[in-house]
């Protein structure tokens, strides 16, 4: 694709700057409440005939809470004028679509993260975890569902075929058992819960664990956008650079808010990690050598988005959501 085709898709926008400059929470508010539809949409049409149960389940993991932070990044990455959240422009039909499949894999993830054999949380997004509020079979049979419905909704999106095709390697890859699954299990052995691992980690571990289980996603919605966008090569290793840097910084704020934050703000509960005995960028490094561990992400991120700059690109939203991960009190 040309360079003026790319230019073509995203004219008639918003600017990042205007972006920015307007506050990233409202656009990320927009955002939400584009998913939340689209969401229920998807979720009207596949349960039509599925069991009124499970059905129920769902409705009740996947709508109505969550930052809805990845979604959000398949639009950054395309490095482009960001869509009006309305949803009115045709053009951008698939990308919504690859935005909801990123959400649909988040929420499946979060469900299983949550179970008596994985994590054991009992609150979520300030109610009762799934298996909670229903029953442990039934979550996993949720969170199995919305996997599912992750990639049908990308076989579906109108978009390319070989996009589309792209889209799903990517996601899979970033979901699977060199991403977001293996994280989880290299999370497990090194709480005890399997076998295998070196219970005593150095950051670097924390990183790699963390690089898989937070970072994969996000670095894959990120790298949606920009293959829908035809990014030239050094563009998007810049984005893929940008999202490791915002997946670290974004599981470090995490396990800095499980020890300051509230479960009224936080909506899960606080101080789970040592209770636990779990590895946590607090636990290995302390409080005060988690923040320095913030702060560093940010300043590599900052660097980043410098570089994008000087390839023409406005980072200004991308380093309002980096503010936004780093600031954020849930």
């Amino acid at each position: 694709m040309t360079a003026a085709r790319r230019t073509d898709r995203v004219t008639q926008h918003a600017p990042q700057a205007q972006l920015a400059a307007a506050g990233f929470d409202d656009w990320l508010q927009s955002i939400r409440r584009q998913i939340e539809g689209r969401l229920a949409a998807v979720l009207d049409r596949e349960l039509a005939d599925a069991p009124p149960s499970l059905a129920k389940a769902l409705r009740y993991a996947t709508l109505d809470g969550g930052k809805r932070l990845r979604p959000a990044l398949v639009f950054l990455g395309t490095l482009a004028d960001p869509p009006w959240p309305d949803g009115s422009d045709e053009r951008f039909e698939g990308l919504w679509s690859a935005a909801v499949a990123v959400e649909l894999i988040h929420v499946y993830s979060l469900i299983h993260d949550d179970l008596p054999s994985m994590d054991d949380d009992d609150m979520r997004r300030g109610r009762p975890t799934l298996h909670r509020a229903f029953d442990e079979a039934t979550a996993i049979l949720a969170g199995d569902s919305l996997q599912t419905l992750a990639f049908d909704t990308l076989a579906a999106a109108n978009a390319d075929p070989a996009v589309r095709l792209d889209w799903t390697r990517r996601l899979a890859t970033a979901a699977g058992p060199t991403g977001m699954i293996g994280g989880q299990s290299i999370d497990l052995a090194l709480a005890g819960h399997i076998g295998g691992d070196d219970r005593h980690p150095d950051l670097a571990t924390l990183a790699d664990l963390h690089d898989r289980k937070t970072g994969a996603l996000i670095r894959a919605s990120l790298a949606l956008g920009a293959r829908w966008a035809d990014l030239p090569d050094r563009q998007i290793r810049l984005v893929d650079d940008y999202g490791r840097l915002l997946g670290r910084a974004f599981q470090i704020q995490d396990d800095i808010l499980d020890v300051t934050g509230s479960a009224e703000a936080l909506g899960k509960t606080p101080g789970k990690d040592a209770a636990a005995d779990k590895c946590s960028y607090v636990t290995v490094a302390g409080l005060d050598g988690a923040r320095r561990e913030l702060d560093d992400m940010v300043r590599h991120a900052h660097a980043v988005l410098w570089e994008l700059a000087t390839l023409g690109a406005d980072p200004q939203a991308m380093s309002a959501c980096l503010d936004f991960v780093t600031q954020r009190q849930h």
